[in-house]
């Protein structure tokens, strides 16, 4: 599967009302210097020491978000 990675910083930038509601990034251990990563489905992976874990999803037309936001491509 391919992802972008970025911090929790850019993530938080891209999010919209619909997909974040407030403090459920901070209860899932997302900081502005976190690593996350979204996959093409809009999964949204936190990286922990020793794996990857799903802690929500993007909704509708986030890839256009995401290369804007980034500057890349699924990797």
């Amino acid at each position: 599967m391919k992802f972008v990675e970025m911090t929790g910083r850019t993530l938080k930038e891209i999010l919209t009302e619909e997909e974040a509601r407030k403090g459920e990034l901070e209860a899932a251990g997302v900081t502005d210097e976190t690593i996350v990563r979204v996959n093409e489905h809009g999964d949204i992976e936190i990286r922990r020491p020793d794996r990857w874990d799903i802690i929500g999803g993007l909704l509708g037309g986030f890839e256009d978000r995401i290369r804007r936001r980034t500057g890349m491509e699924w990797a």
